[in-house]
């Protein structure tokens, strides 16, 4: 009786450590080493250079079917440099495995954003002209880089930028898998199931009337509206590390969904 009892309990002591073994193993999101690349384009058609950044896991990385993200950043009043100051989160997404194509849509000699007036209408050709580049930068890359995953794209803006995103989305639905916003607030979100729509809304601006969708809409689009503790300036690089996590966890989701 004393050595059956002895092996019931062995065999739970063998049970309990394997089980414990198990439970210690973390599965970790792999990561890869971030490559900065510049490039100037250059779109005939509207007689204008366009900057863009790619931030992209180095070039000895190979990723099948790998994912493309085009950015819009912010406005900055024509000072240039914008394609950058969101680098904590297209480095962040490049690490992933992302292939991040950051698009300075300002030049010095552009006219500044209209700040008076019905601002969805004295903002329009802004955000046409953003439309217009992101169309074109999206092209190109078709052209440069074949064997990305376009079928999937991904565009992310914020403010002025996520203004440009959401009328691209109007504009070429077909074109686009899903747009992530943060707090675009005067282009109103086009209400469809596809592309998917979310976006990321600040603690301090509400957006115009109309812009967001209703409770109901979110329901029949299948549309996400989340609101942040962070204020809407500092959404770019001025972001805590707090606010950092916050913004990599709800956008990381939607990217994966």
């Amino acid at each position: 009786m004393n050595k059956i009892y002895f092996q019931i309990l062995l065999s739970l002591f063998l049970i309990s450590c394997s089980n414990t073994k198990k439970s210690t193993v973390q599965t970790s999101n792999k990561t890869y080493d971030v490559q900065l690349d510049s490039l100037e384009l250059f779109d005939k058609s509207s007689n204008r250079k366009i900057p863009v950044a790619m931030y992209h896991p180095k070039s000895d990385t190979k990723i099948k079917n790998q994912q493309v993200i085009i950015f819009s950043h912010g406005y900055g009043e024509n000072k240039g440099g914008d394609n950058k100051i969101y680098s904590y989160l297209t480095e962040h997404l490049a690490s992933q495995g992302s292939f991040v194509i950051s698009i300075q849509h300002e030049l010095p000699t552009d006219d500044l954003l209209a700040m008076e007036g019905e601002l969805k209408v004295t903002r329009r050709p802004n955000w046409e002209r953003g439309t217009q580049n992101i169309l074109y930068v999206l092209n190109e890359f078709k052209t440069i880089k074949p064997e990305l995953d376009f079928k999937h794209l991904t565009l992310i803006g914020h403010s002025n930028g996520g203004d440009m995103t959401a009328l691209f989305a109007t504009k070429y639905p077909k074109l686009v898998y899903k747009i992530i916003t943060m707090d675009n607030r005067r282009m109103p979100l086009p209400r469809v199931k596809h592309p998917k729509i979310y976006t990321l809304r600040s603690k301090n601006y509400a957006a115009d009337e109309g812009v967001l969708p209703t409770e109901q809409e979110q329901k029949k689009y299948g549309m996400t509206v989340q609101f942040t503790p962070i204020n809407h300036s500092d959404m770019d690089n001025d972001a805590t590390t707090e606010e950092r996590k916050i913004l990599f966890t709800h956008i990381e989701k939607y990217l994966s969904e």
